[in-house]
């Protein structure tokens, strides 16, 4: 008897042993759960450079055989300088050259914008908080390493992109 009640205390954890294991998953935790953010973040700047990448092949494809691109609005109207794209956008792309997304991995709307003569266009996402950093004209070209920072393509390339560790 004596045996089997020995037995039966010496099985389960301390409640030091509990601690220090809670202790240890609350590191871990603090440790990956930044890292999973950031992916996060990552992964949605990519699919939104991947986006911009499809939609200006569109408006390329569109270019090669109109002479011209297309406005983001219906063709009644005058384009404006950088438009919010909507579902109605770009009906002149549907369904021939592509069914064009919307919105970026924010789920922020893209903007579109062609110059008058309709010979340079550019696209952007204003990054995840949705914000333009300013003029399209006035921005730095080359990388940013902030989530917050616009995307913008124009003419066939990136001028401004996510590039580096971000924050």
């Amino acid at each position: 008897m004596i045996r089997s009640v020995r037995h039966r205390l010496e099985e389960g954890f301390t409640l030091i042993e509990l601690l220090i294991v809670i202790a240890i998953i609350g590191l871990l935790a603090a440790i990956a759960i930044p890292n999973l953010l950031n992916a996060l973040q990552r992964g949605r700047q990519k699919r939104t450079m991947a986006d911009i990448r499809t939609l200006a092949t569109a408006i390329e494809t569109y270019n090669a055989d109109n002479s011209s691109y297309p406005t983001a609005a219906c063709p009644s109207t005058v384009p404006a300088a950088n438009q919010t794209l909507t579902t109605n956008s770009f009906t002149l792309l549907k369904p021939t050259y592509i069914q064009p997304p919307f919105t970026d991995g924010w789920k922020n709307p893209l903007h579109y914008g062609v110059d008058m003569a309709n010979f340079e266009y550019n696209i952007s996402s204003y990054g995840r908080d949705g914000v333009a950093d300013g003029d399209v004209a006035s921005l730095p070209c080359g990388t940013t390493t902030d989530f917050n920072n616009d995307i913008i393509y124009s003419n066939g390339s990136f001028v401004q992109y996510p590039d580096g560790p971000q924050h």
